[in-house]
């Protein structure tokens, strides 16, 4: 381990400049051997004309942000359960997201796997999170509001006994949890989709969960969140528009599988719920419009997720993506209130 366990402040920041660096060292190489092996984005054919120039650029960016992340905890933090239960949600979930990238890049079209498939994928790898949170963690089942105010989702609980252990199943926290992780992977995944959106928002989402995890006591997923902190500012340098590589479903599936990772592994819950605010943003106007123009064949938005609407009224993506920078820093400003606020 790197760096003096009494400090952990300047652990986390260690973490985070140890995973910028290797981001920014391996990104390079990593677009190089993509562009050699001719592995790039497609883009979607009913999408802004202006994105079809973007077709062909390298993607699956996100290997080398878990590299980093992966790296530096290893190089900083103390590997405990709460923080390889963080790492090994993420992985899986970046897991799930590369086959889902390999497949649309197999296919040479913008749909990778199928809804069903990454759906039960999502499943499996929440359930077991939840397994292992709740019966090695300790993570409670409650979800504290403010004013003191909470809801015990552990009101229907089973008990099992195996191999001579306890095993508890709160199936209340249970749909929770997968909605909170289903739902935020998704909601990062439809974030990215302009240079520097997603990675800018996320990093800005990572050091406030640092601070969270900080403040709730819990040094090593304080050096986590800094580490994929980190390592998004490294990736932000070669997706800053124009983009060089994109982070891929690799990405962004597994980063907001992190973010929601983090929020339960605290017990902040809420607060993750509105440090991903903006994410929240952007699957609901998916969703709206969806149902919209189902029940209606009317649309709410000009093109949905809701980045592609403000590019149809003729803003310039560069400003699109630094507006929506904005937007996510005031959800995470609130978000970090609303944590003191549950603390008081």
């Amino acid at each position: 381990m790197i760096g003096n366990p009494s400090y952990p402040t300047y652990q986390a920041f260690l973490a985070l400049g140890i995973a910028a660096l290797i981001t920014f060292v391996l990104m390079p190489l990593w677009i190089r051997l993509l562009t050699y092996e001719g592995i790039g984005q497609q883009v979607r054919a009913d999408g802004p004309r202006r994105h079809l120039i973007k077709q062909g650029t390298p993607t699956m960016g996100g290997v080398v942000i878990l590299i980093g992340i992966v790296g530096s905890c290893l190089l900083v933090g103390k590997m405990s359960f709460e923080m390889l239960l963080a790492l090994g949600a993420m992985l899986a979930t970046g897991a799930l997201g590369l086959l889902d990238d390999i497949s649309s890049v197999a296919k040479a079209r913008s749909l990778g796997l199928t809804p069903a498939a990454k759906m039960a994928g999502l499943t499996l790898i929440a359930t077991t999170f939840f397994l292992i949170a709740i019966n090695a963690c300790g993570v409670s089942p409650k979800i504290a509001f403010p004013f003191g105010i909470s809801i015990d989702l552990g009101v229907l609980t089973t008990t099992l006994e195996l191999a001579g252990g306890t095993i508890t199943l709160p199936w209340l926290y249970l749909i929770f949890v997968f909605l909170l992780f289903a739902g935020m992977s998704n909601a990062v995944n439809l974030t990215d989709g302009l240079d520097g959106l997603a990675g800018g928002t996320c990093m800005m989402a990572m050091i406030i969960m640092a601070a969270v995890c900080f403040l709730s006591g819990d040094a090593n997923l304080s050096i986590f969140c800094a580490a994929a902190a980190g390592a998004l500012i490294g990736f932000l340098w070669f997706n800053a528009y124009p983009a060089s590589i994109f982070m891929g479903d690799t990405g962004s599936l597994a980063l907001g599988a992190a973010l929601a990772a983090v929020g339960i592994l605290t017990n902040a819950e809420l607060t993750s719920l509105v440090v991903g605010g903006l994410f929240i943003i952007e699957a609901l106007s998916v969703m709206i419009q969806v149902v919209s123009f189902k029940a209606t064949g009317k649309r709410v938005f000009l093109m949905a997720p809701i980045h592609h609407h403000f590019e149809k009224l003729g803003w310039a993506e560069t400003k699109v993506v630094i507006r929506f920078w904005i937007i996510s820093a005031a959800f995470g400003a609130i978000g970090l209130a609303l944590f003191f606020q549950l603390g008081a």
